[in-house]
């Protein structure tokens, strides 16, 4: 997608992907808190953006999008490292799609996903879709997760 499309459709998504402003810092101060994260003023009003919206897939680009619109300005620096933190205590799922770019995903139990390549969206698989992989692990280690990422084009 050519920059001032991907633009435009992250500009598209904040709308689709607003907060709900009736999540109340309490409720994500102990989200935060339980996971082991200091519940800073900047980690809870992206706490509140990433996870007033429900469950969703989502980039740094199209959050720090989103943020814009809703007064609240952080910098793209300052998202990076909340996500990566909020990845790095199971807050957040990360999902590496081929073209370098990082997705993050809000629901972080398994499941599987479709990645659209023509409009860059990522969605979930519908779970009664997705089979049973009995994959044994090498001798010496175990199986951590297994990650299905289904790549669609439009015919």
């Amino acid at each position: 997608m050519v920059p001032a499309v991907r633009q435009q459709h992250a500009m598209s998504m904040e709308t689709k992907n607003a907060p709900n402003p009736d999540v109340c810092y309490g409720v994500l101060v102990r989200k935060l808190g339980s996971a082991g994260v200091r519940p800073t003023r900047q980690r809870l009003d992206l706490a509140r953006a990433i996870f007033g919206a429900g469950n969703r897939h989502f980039t740094a680009e199209m959050l720090y999008h989103e943020t814009r619109s809703i007064q609240f300005a952080p910098t793209l620096g300052t998202i990076y490292n909340t996500l990566n933190e909020f990845s790095r205590c199971g807050l957040l799922r990360e999902i590496a799609i081929y073209d370098a770019k990082l997705w993050y995903d809000t629901k972080t139990g398994p499941h599987y996903h479709f990645y659209h390549e023509d409009t860059e969206e990522l969605s979930d698989i519908p779970e009664d879709f997705v089979p049973e992989f009995e994959i044994p692990a090498p001798d010496g280690t175990s199986i951590a997760a297994i990650d299905v990422i289904v790549r669609l084009k439009k015919v």
